[in-house]
């Protein structure tokens, strides 16, 4: 088969990237090739960022109510084809097909809340805050936004961002993980079938050069980024030191409180989905189980035969419950913190590594320890795959404790049927997206997106009203007419 090499758009336009080398694109659920990404340059952003500003000259003066038509126009025809978008999420990043159709489904709503834009954007006023003096408060533009997405969510994780950026006056370049630039390319084909004006919307292929050089870039105002803590902290330094706005999204390590009176059925199947769904590969997926009381017995046994019945395959084929992880070298991570869990004494119940899987494609099975301590590496560190831990602890207050004693804290949740619990968690937890018998805390969005301590890096975090905060400066105007 011929192997597509893909191009940067920029200017209404794809054209040629200026990087010597390429990354291979595969199939996680097969191994294969299946296109090959420019690892961009300097000069690759540089000319991104010099045609965005030029664009921005215009289209800031564009009236909001028009910038929005654009992303209604884009809306229809995502959904249009939002079932193709979906399909080549699970080619390049292995989720299963329902999956996809579901991260597609909360992109395209990121979209439907940008272009609100005419009524989110609106300012303040008050006349006479002084005789004859009148004071008003006016959100207004940039310039050039950038966003630096992760590979697990090729789709949706953009749309948190361009959306917001352009709807409030910006111009904006995309930048995919070279693991998964696929639908990102089959998005931007979209938007140049909306007939957005050039150089608004565009897109950068490749890896660490480009991402340093958006953090640097001096017409660039902000950034957006989505990916481990290491990688946020070393982004917000870089580009807040270079004087933008920035927001970074880190990892997680997400602890899931049990309580005696939880509904069982419903907490087993809410928490296998939260650990397991989308190979473990996603930033709100549950990590640590805190078995409170007597929960620990059925939540051992219930975790494991649930554990045990997913149906491991190819993302695409009918039954399939779990994909394979993104790449070899990211299952050999994850194997190696199987390993390191074994090594430090925690109780294995379930060995991924052992599971029957097909032959090609990087595929794991669930794995699932019980007794873990909270000094542990695989309690304390994101492992970003298919490995639950389980912890008996004895009560709330101790599940809380716990929590709050590690460094990361993106997402939580409690299983209960006492408001008294469900609201001393709600009041007590750390993390910035909290669930009540919610596996997967995820804010819909129109609601902001982000963690807290490790996981969070900025001020202000993505989409939702948070969003026009971001993307726009506020100018207050005091005015006398004599």
């Amino acid at each position: 088969m011929t192997i597509t090499k893909l191009k940067d758009y920029v200017g209404g336009k794809w054209v040629e990237s200026q990087a010597k080398t390429t990354h291979d694109v595969r199939n996680p659920a097969t191994g294969e090739v299946i296109a090959q990404v420019p690892l961009g340059t300097n000069a690759d952003v540089d000319r991104a960022a010099k045609v965005a500003h030029e664009a921005y000259q215009s289209w800031r003066t564009v009236p909001a109510v028009q910038r929005a038509r654009y992303l209604f126009e884009l809306k229809h025809l995502l959904d249009k084809n939002a079932e193709e978008l979906a399909r080549i999420v699970t080619t390049e990043n292995g989720k299963t097909l329902d999956e996809a159709r579901g991260s597609v489904k909360r992109g395209i709503e990121c979209v439907e809340v940008a272009a609100g834009a005419p009524s989110l954007l609106m300012g303040q006023v008050l006349e006479d805050v002084a005789k004859g003096i009148d004071c008003e408060s006016i959100r207004q533009p940039m310039g050039v936004f950038a966003c630096i997405s992760p590979f697990n969510f090729p789709a949706m994780v953009p749309m948190w961002f361009f959306p917001f950026a352009v709807a409030c006056g910006n111009t904006f370049i995309s930048k995919p993980s070279e693991q998964v630039p696929l639908s990102q390319r089959f998005v931007f084909d979209l938007i140049h079938d909306t007939g957005f004006p050039t150089g608004v919307l565009n897109l950068v292929n490749g890896g660490k050069d480009v991402v340093n050089a958006i953090c640097t870039h001096p017409l660039i105002r902000g950034v957006s980024f989505v990916g481990s803590s290491p990688v946020a902290e070393h982004v917000y330094k870089t580009a807040a030191a270079h004087g933008k706005r920035v927001q970074a999204l880190g990892g997680a390590k997400n602890f899931l409180i049990v309580m005696p009176d939880a509904d069982r059925e419903m907490t087993l199947k809410s928490i296998t989905d939260s650990a397991y769904g989308c190979a473990g590969e996603r930033c709100l997926a549950g990590a640590v189980v805190l078995a409170v009381g007597d929960s620990h017995g059925w939540l051992r046994e219930g975790l494991k035969k649930r554990a045990e019945a997913i149906q491991i395959g190819d993302g695409t084929k009918e039954g399939t419950m779990m994909g394979p992880v993104i790449s070899e070298a990211h299952k050999k991570r994850v194997v190696g913190y199987i390993e390191k869990g074994v090594a430090e004494g925690a109780e294995m119940l379930l060995d991924g590594r052992k599971a029957k899987t097909p032959k090609e494609g990087y595929f794991l099975g669930a794995t699932l320890f019980d007794n873990v301590k909270p000094e542990m590496t695989i309690t304390r560190e994101e492992i970003f795959g298919p490995v639950l831990c389980m912890m008996p602890v004895k009560s709330l207050d101790d599940a809380l404790e716990i929590s709050r004693g590690q460094p990361l804290a993106n997402a939580s949740s409690i299983y209960t049927t006492s408001g008294k619990s469900a609201r001393n968690f709600k009041y007590n937890v750390e993390a910035a997206m909290a669930g009540v018998n919610i596996g997967v805390a995820a804010p819909m969005s129109f609601f902001g997106f982000g963690g807290a301590k490790g996981s969070f890096f900025g001020d202000l975090k993505a989409h939702g009203r948070e969003a026009f905060d971001f993307y726009t400066d506020r100018k207050v105007v005091i005015s006398r007419w004599d």
